[in-house]
């Protein structure tokens, strides 16, 4: 059987070949457990240790059921997950990277595509043959990726009382796809998406007054001293109930047992963005200048610089690349002409380099 492998380095660039699963039993041994996956993604995603560890669990028990089916005759549910967190805050990224980690075809998909089209079915069949054309045509492969569903809040209706007909009507199309059923492709083959891992995310703007106003649990007994913090939890949750009230159906929120939520990033988050991850933006613009000949050296100021001002733009972590790219454009023009510039500095975002 073809199973993911123990996380291994991942490429740092658009252009670098996906890796190819190895026909291996480390699953079964144990070796890519959810602590596993959480270091991995620690490498390359700021923060965000709830959803990290969320999905690092659901990771782990959906491939190790695939891995070891028939546990006593009992069968085993598919817990897909649901990812809420602001516009720029990692959803896209950690879904990206967990693929890579567990080395299985991975795809993206916007709900507002769906909404805007009068044939959600084609779109939903598109997406799947996206996710076998990653998997170079090969069913197995594909039957057992992930599919990243992004803004699935927009599927909601401003007032729940009467939903939006294509809202409501994408959502129960997704439904038999999230748990799973055979589906016949464009090119002619069928696809099953029993073990295929759907997880879906959105911003889910205003979700907090509606929690806000759902009934919290107010007592619980106890014998330790732990039961504020224990009600503290359970009322920090986004329940199902909070998902149907911003404009979600029960069947939807049900096909998504496993919220996690992240938090919107810190100056100081982004400051780490730029320098942490092995694939940061300072690495890779280090990479662009190295093949020009020269070096890059940005100082602390800098990275702060560029933080506080992606701050302002709302965007989280969105915006730090188009940032940078403003910033070093003028040394990128004239440097392929300029073999006498050896090193790039900037000591500032709003100072010309020092070119030596």
């Amino acid at each position: 059987m073809t199973t993911p492998t123990t996380p291994g380095p991942a490429p740092t660039s658009a252009t670098a070949p996906a890796a190819t699963p190895a026909t291996t039993n480390a699953q079964a041994k144990g070796k890519l457990t959810p602590q596993a996956i959480t270091r991995y993604l620690d490498q390359y995603v700021i923060g965000q240790d709830e959803a990290k560890r969320a999905l690092a669990v659901v990771v782990y028990q959906h491939y190790r059921k695939i891995a070891l089916p028939d546990s006593g005759g009992i069968a085993l549910g598919k817990s897909n997950v649901l990812l809420i967190g602001p516009t720029g805050s990692g959803k896209t990224l950690l879904c990206e990277t967990l693929s890579r980690a567990i080395q299985v075809p991975f795809v993206t998909a916007d709900a507002t595509s769906f909404a805007q089209t009068k044939y959600v079915n084609e779109e939903i069949e598109a997406i799947l043959q996206r996710l076998l054309n990653k998997a170079e045509g090969d069913v197995a492969r594909a039957e057992r990726g992930i599919v990243f569903i992004d803004e699935i809040d927009k599927l909601k209706a401003a007032d729940p009382a009467t939903r939006a007909t294509s809202g409501e009507s994408v959502q129960h199309s997704l439904l038999k796809i999230m748990e799973g059923s055979l589906v016949k492709l464009p090119s002619g083959q069928t696809i099953d998406t029993a073990n295929i891992l759907f997880i879906c995310g959105g911003a889910f703007v205003g979700l907090e007054a509606v929690i806000a106003n759902s009934k919290a649990y107010g007592f619980i007994s106890l014998t330790d001293g732990n039961n504020q913090k224990i009600l503290d939890r359970l009322n920090s949750r986004v329940k199902p109930t909070d998902l149907i009230a911003y404009g979600l159906i029960p069947e939807f929120t049900g096909r998504l047992p496993v919220v996690a939520s992240l938090q919107p990033l810190s100056q100081a988050m982004l400051v780490k963005i730029m320098t942490e991850p092995k694939n940061c933006l300072y690495n890779q613009f280090r990479e662009v200048l190295k093949r020009e000949g020269a070096e890059l050296v940005i100082g602390p100021r800098v990275f702060e610089e560029i933080a506080s001002l992606a701050a302002e733009y709302k965007v989280g972590a969105r915006s730090l690349r188009g940032i940078f790219e403003e910033m070093l454009a003028p040394v990128l023009y004239v440097l392929p002409e300029r073999n006498d510039i050896k090193r790039v500095e900037f000591v500032s975002l709003f100072e010309d380099a020092k070119l030596s």
